[in-house]
């Protein structure tokens, strides 16, 4: 009987189905719209209307046999399935768990508070200033000339007329000297912004300017202080120099060279054999910034610094080039960790 042969085709392809998605195919051929048991009730027209209520019966009864027989093979299909997925997923709580990864200071951080603390151990005070100033503060009044190169359009960045992008935190020193009357020992860190790109300089880079106004001030506290810092932030042994220099808002002005760490002062590829380093510039007051921030300079004196904390982090871990500071390759970071 073809309604016989129905439930055991069903039967067969049902138990060969391998997982829940073949499963419902096999089921939709027989139980779907246009499936056999959907035919066999269309075929009843052709059927003698005696015959019909009990075909009809027989095949609602077949209906009902494989809707039973797909739901247990559904079941059987389903507990296969999550068992196979438990299996796959298992986890073995035996094992050592992954470690999370933790991060580190980037080395400009790194440096800049080390030497927060340094100068901090002094005396300093920080004071962080706008980073977009005015050329009044950034030029005028740190007694640059209308005509110096560094007004420029070419080393300067520009936002309108008069305003600009920071290229020292010395401005910093003008704001302070304005609003507090001597003595005064400033610390100024921050970004400063210049047109210039190579293996040792960059657009944007940190600086911290130092200042110190008051009674008495001659070079040699600059240089005791040097001093004090350089033992400090390479080795106990460092030594500094001071070398002319010329900067327009300080009279006399130096450049200061540290004895080279790595070889002792010998000379090695660091220091390019001549066992000194450079690493910032430096001066006394000039007359002329007093004045403009209303400090007498015939009661005052005053000695100022400033220094590029990339180049003291170079220097300090022996770093090749300016760009890794900014790349952000992890490989290079991870080095800084504690």
């Amino acid at each position: 009987m073809e309604v016989d042969e129905v439930m055991q085709e069903a039967a067969r392809e049902a138990e060969q189905a391998q997982n829940s998605r073949e499963l419902y195919e096999v089921k939709m051929r027989y139980l779907g719209r246009t499936g056999k048991v959907t035919a066999l009730l269309k075929s009843m027209r052709e059927i003698s209307a005696d015959k019909r209520p009990a075909f009809g019966k027989t095949v609602n009864a077949l209906r009902e046999k494989l809707e039973t027989l797909f739901s247990a093979h559904e079941e059987r299909a389903k507990e296969r399935e999550l068992a196979r997925r438990l299996a796959e997923e298992r986890i073995d709580v035996t094992m050592p768990g992954r470690r999370a990864q933790k991060g580190a200071l980037h080395p400009v951080t790194r440096v800049k508070n080390e030497l927060i603390d340094i100068f901090a151990g002094m005396g300093f005070e920080v004071f962080e200033g706008p980073e977009i100033e005015t050329e009044y503060y950034n030029f005028t009044a740190l007694n640059t000339p209308a005509d110096h190169p560094a007004r420029d359009m070419q080393d300067t960045f520009y936002i309108s007329d008069g305003i600009l992008l920071r290229t020292q935190t010395s401005a910093g020193q003008i704001r302070l000297m304005e609003k507090k009357k001597p003595p005064i020992k400033m610390l100024s860190p921050g970004r400063v912004f210049r047109s210039d790109d190579d293996a040792t300089h960059s657009p944007m880079f940190h600086q911290m300017e130092g200042l110190v106004v008051d009674k008495g001030i001659t070079l040699c506290d600059l240089q005791g202080m040097l001093d004090e810092f350089a033992r400090t932030m390479f080795s106990s042994t460092s030594k500094t120099r001071l070398r002319p220099s010329y900067f327009p808002f300080t009279e006399p002005s130096v450049e200061v060279d540290v004895s080279c760490a790595a070889c002792g002062g010998k000379g090695c590829p660091l220091c390019k054999g001549t066992g000194w380093i450079e690493v910032l510039g430096a001066g006394m007051v000039n007359r002329r910034v007093l004045e403009n921030c209303g400090v007498d300079p015939e009661e005052y004196a005053g000695f100022a610094f400033g220094m590029g904390i990339e180049r003291i982090a170079m220097l300090k871990y022996g770093i090749g080039h300016i760009r890794l500071f900014t790349e952000n390759d992890v490989r290079f970071l991870e080095q800084f960790k504690d």
